[in-house]
């Protein structure tokens, strides 16, 4: 292993010869200090396998590959018909508590994770969602890990990818314009204006087209009509591709979105406007899972990305079956904490495409504990035992939900310098009483050696019998929407109960009218509390559920359900991230965390 440092050269960090992926730890010296490489400088000083290579090693055929530059590429159908017959590995899921300023590190625990089981020797494939760039240039980041636990080439990642989320922006919004000019050249179907139900969308935070009016101008312009834009990886066409099993799947699905409803209630769906050709179309390629690779020369499949505090939160069914069928071991993860992205996965994701995790894993950290203690984020770097004994309830909350499913729970802490002894002693108490394992990570510093004490602890469960047998998801499809939110409300969120306003009853009446009552349910809610107010950390209790609206997202197969305020189009800060990204004439990227 080296531990060379970079010294400054011209303004930029000059390569170690001895570097290969992360098998070098570069520190960057100026001015006598040693100084943290950000997580752009890690991955643009580590020198990537070609992306053939990690193919070839999975086992990948040359004509099953269609590579995007040298380190990415996309794998297609062929690869998928060869390995159809071909066994299953076990899956691992990675969660964590609700999130907090603190960070949990979900993803780079993912990745590190999958680069420590190569180190013990196993075959691991990691399959995670793609990034979006709404995120990336407002606050809260990309999706590709970070320190010495991320995906390459990260840049690409973070940005423009393989376009994925540019094809299906593209195919929604054909579908809006097919919708607004069927209404402008004549109307047969009867559309009502006011009825429509979908929504254009960009993958960007853009607060300004949350509500909109379009068709202004004159007839020439089309119909007037309120309109709005949601976040691209909030759109039904996100969670249709990462549900699809294949394209034929897929046009089926796009064809059965529900666009709107015709002056005497009829529902109109997109292939009463012969939209879903096209759109299919535009998604050929998009359909097919992205290869890409760690900084440990792990390979990861990358593909869909929707949020789980608006969506389903999961990656595409097509990337995790790949994934399973190349690896021994598939981890991949879910988004935000278990009450949003797990619960999901389980109710959503695994009902629909008839997977089984074998393991669950839950992240958290002691900075997060102190936060739900009540401690500023100014001060989480400063012992305080007692915050850690108040905010751990909120770990003890998730993980008992976990085991509601029926599989193993193992509590993964991501350590951060600032952990003390006496708080880890907390942990460890904490643990021991809920008859949880858990181990210390430190993949963000160390790599794949940082989460060795990690993959040890799930490989001794799950390799000692199929743990995957005992999973079920928390309700049935014969329950009525109703039940499912309230089962969800009270065994995931510890809620008292579930209030409707009227919109939502009305809601309710329309979906059970078109067939929808049977299908699993998408709850759309605050990320940061277990309840639908973002303020109540910790384990709150004496509180209710409270559905403003419901959605029938017919193709995708699921109702979807809105609490509280959340909303579809996210804003950007009063800093966006953008702010501190830049490109300087040679084409390095700068500030991209």
């Amino acid at each position: 292993m080296c531990y060379n440092v970079i010294k400054f050269e011209a303004g930029r960090p000059a390569l170690c010869s001895e570097m290969e992926g992360a098998q070098c730890r570069p520190a960057i010296i100026m001015r006598g200090e040693e100084l943290m490489l950000s997580d752009i400088e890690i991955a643009q000083n580590a020198k990537l396998i070609p992306i053939a290579k990690i193919a070839q090693d999975l086992g990948i055929r040359e004509e099953e590959l269609e590579p995007y530059g040298r380190y990415k590429a996309k794998v297609n159908e062929e690869l998928f018909n060869r390995l159809k017959d071909h066994p299953d590995g076990k899956l691992i899921l990675v969660t964590a508590i609700n999130p907090t300023p603190a960070g949990e590190g979900k993803t780079t625990t993912s990745v590190g994770l999958g680069q420590a089981m190569k180190k013990i020797g196993k075959n691991a494939v990691i399959a995670l969602r793609e990034p979006s760039l709404g995120p990336v240039f407002g606050i809260k980041g990309g999706a590709a890990g970070g320190g010495y636990a991320q995906v390459l080439p990260m840049e690409d990642i973070n940005l423009h990818f393989t376009g994925d989320m540019h094809a299906i922006t593209s195919a929604n919004n054909l579908l809006c314009a097919m919708l607004d000019n069927h209404m402008h050249q004549g109307n047969a179907l009867g559309i009502d204006q006011r009825r429509i139900v979908i929504k254009r969308c960009l993958d960007m935070n853009d607060r300004a087209l949350r509500n909109i009016v379009v068709g202004l101008g004159g007839k020439i312009n089309g119909i007037p009509r309120e309109d709005g834009f949601i976040i691209t990886v909030a759109s039904e066409v996100m969670a249709i591709l990462c549900l699809a099993k294949d394209r034929d799947d897929l046009k089926k699905r796009l064809g059965d979105i529900l666009v709107a409803y015709t002056y005497d209630g009829k529902p109109v769906y997109a292939r009463d406007l012969q939209a879903d050709g096209a759109m299919a179309a535009l998604l050929k390629d998009a359909i097919n899972p992205n290869l890409v690779q760690t900084l440990e020369g792990t390979p990861a499949i990358m593909h869909g990305g929707p949020f789980a505090n608006i969506a389903h939160g999961c990656n595409s069914v097509r990337a995790t079956r790949l994934a399973l069928k190349l690896g021994d071991y598939c981890i991949t993860e879910a988004g935000f904490g278990s009450d949003l992205g797990a619960e999901k996965f389980m109710d959503i994701k695994c009902r629909m495409a008839g997977l089984a995790p074998s393991c669950v894993v839950v992240v958290a950290t002691v900075r997060a504990f102190k936060y739900n203690g009540g401690v500023p984020k100014t001060e989480l770097s400063a012992e305080n035992v007692e915050a850690v004994k108040k905010g751990i309830v909120n770990l003890k909350a998730h993980v008992e939900n976990m085991h509601k499913y029926g599989v193993p729970v193992v509590v993964a802490i991501n350590r951060f310098p600032s952990d003390t002894e006496n708080e880890l002693a907390v942990v460890d108490e904490c643990c021991r009483e809920m008859n949880v394992p858990y181990a210390l990570s430190e993949v963000f510093a160390k790599g794949g050696e940082g989460g060795i004490a990690l993959a040890k602890v799930i490989t001794e469960i799950i390799d000692k019998e199929d743990t995957s047998k005992g999973f079920a998801p928390i309700y049935n499809d014969e329950l009525t929407i109703e039940e499912k939110i309230g089962t969800i409300a009270k065994e995931i969120y510890g809620a008292d109960g579930v209030t409707y306003t009227n919109a939502a009853k009305k809601a309710l009446k329309e979906i059970r009218e078109l067939g929808g009552d049977k299908m699993p349910v998408c709850i759309a809610k605050t990320q940061y509390s277990l309840s639908d107010n973002a303020a109540l950390l910790g384990r709150p209790s004496g509180f209710t559920i409270t559905i403003r609206d419901l959605r029938l997202s017919n193709g995708a197969g699921f109702v979807v359900a809105y609490a509280g305020d959340i909303m579809t189009m996210p804003g950007l800060p009063k800093a966006p991230a953008a702010q501190k990204i830049d490109v300087d004439g040679n084409g390095v990227i700068s500030g991209l965390f």
